[in-house]
């Protein structure tokens, strides 16, 4: 009986062990700060998590379908500048669809090369990582971007803006959740994405278009980091060429939190959300307790860490591996 309420207890603590978690860091960091669930600090959480919740978005097709993209920080980097920078040669209405399109464009090159020539999408973006960062250095001359005229533009309302209430980039985000998780669950591609990256060989055989799954799924990826630059770039109004150094990781880890597979085949966009949410939660929270902004990162790691090692036990049923 006591082996049977361990393997129960185990088998609990494999699929729901980061919800638990985050429900005890919840509590503790309300018991040492009570300002931590107000409502003026959840809303500064969620309005921060904005960003790295849309790039996750479409990160998560990518692992869903079996894959990975590292490259997502220097991309957001790269579309943040050329939208402040394009902002004052040709105006904001020309400026975002054109920063689209080349964004779009980086999306197209990773999905032919990982979807249709077959090439391994760790390899491929971590290259891309670098490649697109001395993109965005050439691009600006090394140098920051800045907008002109910052009180005369509408391209703050993006980032700095408000409707009924509520801040646009929370707006942005649940609206681009609603419909992506339609798209992801509700939908035949949607299907095809889950297939592809529960095994990619039997969809084959199914009749499904493996390359061209893939490549939408990157495609998918690069429309939400030009999104995720468009709001850093209404937000600030200017911006490092390094912006997004380092997001990958972060966006990489709330995906993973939220249930998704790093094997593929499974994932939802609402466990990602709640996954970018424990992500941002969990900073703020160290930050009210008077902890420095870089302890995050070391917090970050051992967020990941314990996320790969709850995958892999609720693919197996249990904590420990049984050769351990």
């Amino acid at each position: 009986m006591a082996t049977l309420n361990r393997q129960k207890i185990a088998s609990v603590l494999a699929k729901q062990g980061i919800l638990i978690a985050f429900a005890v860091f919840m509590i503790a960091f309300t018991v040492a700060n009570p300002k931590f669930l107000s409502v003026d600090n959840v809303f500064s959480v969620v309005r921060s998590s904005a960003i790295l919740g849309v790039m996750a978005l479409g990160v998560s097709f990518v692992v869903i379908s079996g894959n990975l993209d590292l490259s997502v920080g220097s991309m957001m980097s790269f579309s943040t500048i050329v939208v402040l920078d394009l902002h004052d040669k040709i105006g904001p209405l020309l400026a975002i669809p054109t920063m689209f399109g080349m964004t779009l464009c980086l999306g197209a090159l990773i999905g032919f090369l990982v979807g249709y020539l077959r090439l391994n999408s760790l390899i491929v973006t971590l290259g891309m990582l670098s490649a697109i960062h001395g993109l965005t250095l050439t691009y600006s001359g090394g140098q920051n971007m800045d907008i002109a005229d910052k009180s005369g533009t509408w391209f703050s309302v993006f980032g700095q803006g408000t409707a009924l209430g509520i801040p646009v980039p929370i707006l942005i985000f649940i609206s681009l959740a609603a419909f992506l998780g339609v798209l992801l669950s509700k939908t035949a591609f949607g299907r095809k994405v889950y297939a592809v990256g529960g095994n990619g060989t039997a969809a084959t055989f199914s009749g499904i278009r493996r390359a061209r799954a893939v490549f939408m799924c990157y495609m998918i990826s690069a429309a939400c980091v030009a999104t995720a630059g468009l709001i850093q770039a209404s937000r600030s109004l200017g911006s490092q060429n390094t912006v997004g150094q380092g997001l990958e990781l972060e966006v990489l880890a709330a995906v993973i939190l939220g249930g998704a597979s790093l094997l593929g085949g499974s994932g939802t966009i609402f466990k990602t959300v709640i996954g970018v949410l424990i992500l941002g939660f969990i900073q703020n929270g160290l930050l009210l307790m008077g902890l420095q902004f870089y302890v995050q990162f070391v917090v970050t790691w051992v967020i990941i860490i314990l996320a790969v090692w709850l995958d892999i036990a609720a693919k197996r049923g249990k904590l420990w591996s049984s050769m351990a």
